[in-house]
């Protein structure tokens, strides 16, 4: 792999012909993903007011993302076999953030009969050129560097290199998705989203999967747990993309998530500019997330609610066994006994006490309660009475 690495401007073929000098690989494969790539980089360019060391991180993103698409077409060619591997998704966690997603994704996540993405595998999911199977050390310095370059946000969400993580990093290397708009500010890119079948970044999540499985054999025969708030962006895309998985919708009053998502937010998209206002921010999300909140409760009303189960977060936070059980047994199995011990053991050792209180309010974000409640009207009526 090349080495003395320039960060390339933030221009498609710039930054493509800097991942190829990088890897040191040339097919890209399908180029089905330069659509919402060439939308995303106009969309920045007008609206996201990178400072400097802003357009450099984000060019640096996009670059390693590039690297991954080549690193994986790579692969499949020396490997086609990975993509004989069966993934059975157990259940899909299609939920709003700051609504206990994160907590019954690692509960369920912790059960030894299930599987799910850690944290790093995001970020490196494809196994680098040399690299021996199995022995993935240097995937796992460059994700611990890439964590040390983030700000500390363990009193809103502990993430340590192992943890649970969601999928969406995966689905944000298509350049489509909600992961997207959580670190930069580009509305009209997200609208423009809106209107995009995301179907081709859920069938290479599916291959991300089927790789990770490859290499860690031990995974063969579990069942996976998936979870992202951007599948709110696409429900039916993930119901037709995994068929077989149960879809659990957590839930809490917007009154809480709407702040509480803007707080974990804002120092991120603050990290690449420093003239977005916080108002604008809780006016986005505000907007945003009830939008995607209309989109699935349309999708139920549609086709009905057999493969969704809901759980309300204060019964999550009251009983959270007694909620893993009603998840069993609409996924129709019984809870091996192993399962049980391991959840009931990450529930003593993930106590809330362990890190500091997490303090927000939606006055700081220019919101207030009759702005939440008038525009998640529809979504209070139905899962927050």
């Amino acid at each position: 792999m090349a080495n003395a690495n320039t960060t390339p401007p933030l221009e498609r073929d710039a930054l493509v012909a800097e991942a190829m000098r990088r890897s040191g690989l040339e097919d890209i494969g399908d180029t089905w993903f330069f659509e919402p790539l060439d939308k995303m980089l106009e969309c920045l360019k007008a609206e996201s007011q990178f400072t400097e060391r802003g357009a450099a991180m984000e060019a640096e993103k996009n670059v390693g993302y590039l690297v991954n698409r080549l690193t994986r077409i790579s692969l499949l060619k020396k490997h086609p076999e990975i993509l004989d591997e069966d993934v059975q998704v157990a259940a899909a966690i299609l939920s709003l953030g700051r609504t206990g997603s994160t907590k019954t994704h690692r509960l369920l996540s912790a059960a030894p009969s299930h599987t799910f993405m850690k944290w790093w595998e995001g970020q490196f999911p494809y196994p680098l050129e040399g690299e021996e199977i199995g022995n993935p050390v240097e995937r796992l310095r460059l994700a611990k560097e890439l964590k040390a370059k983030w700000p500390d946000m363990s009193h809103i969400r502990s993430t340590e290199l192992d943890s649970a993580e969601e999928e969406a990093f995966v689905i944000d290397q298509a350049f489509v998705g909600t992961m997207i708009e959580c670190f930069v500010w580009s509305p009209s890119w997200t609208e423009w989203l809106k209107g995009y079948d995301q179907m081709p970044a859920y069938e290479e999540l599916k291959i991300a999967l089927q790789m990770l499985q490859w290499q860690d054999k031990s995974r063969r025969g579990k069942r996976w747990i998936l979870k992202s708030p951007t599948h709110m962006s696409a429900p039916a895309t993930l119901l037709e993309a995994f068929p077989g998985a149960l879809i659990v919708q957590t839930h809490r009053h917007p009154l809480k998530t709407v702040p509480s998502h803007c707080s974990m937010i804002t120092p991120l998209i603050k990290m690449k500019s420093d003239a977005i206002t916080t108002e604008q921010i809780g006016a986005f999300t505000c907007k945003r997330w009830a939008d995607m909140s209309n989109q699935v409760i349309d999708l139920r009303e549609r086709i009905g609610d057999d493969r969704f189960i809901d759980i309300q977060y204060e019964d999550l936070t009251g009983d959270a066994m007694g909620e893993m059980e009603k998840v069993y047994d609409r996924m129709g199995r019984e809870m091996p006994d192993k399962d049980r011990a391991a959840m009931e053991q990450h529930l003593i050792d993930n106590v809330r006490t362990k890190w500091a209180p997490h303090i927000y309010d939606y006055e700081t974000y220019g919101l207030s309660e009759e702005m939440i409640n008038r525009d998640f009207a529809r979504y209070i009526a139905r899962h927050c009475s």
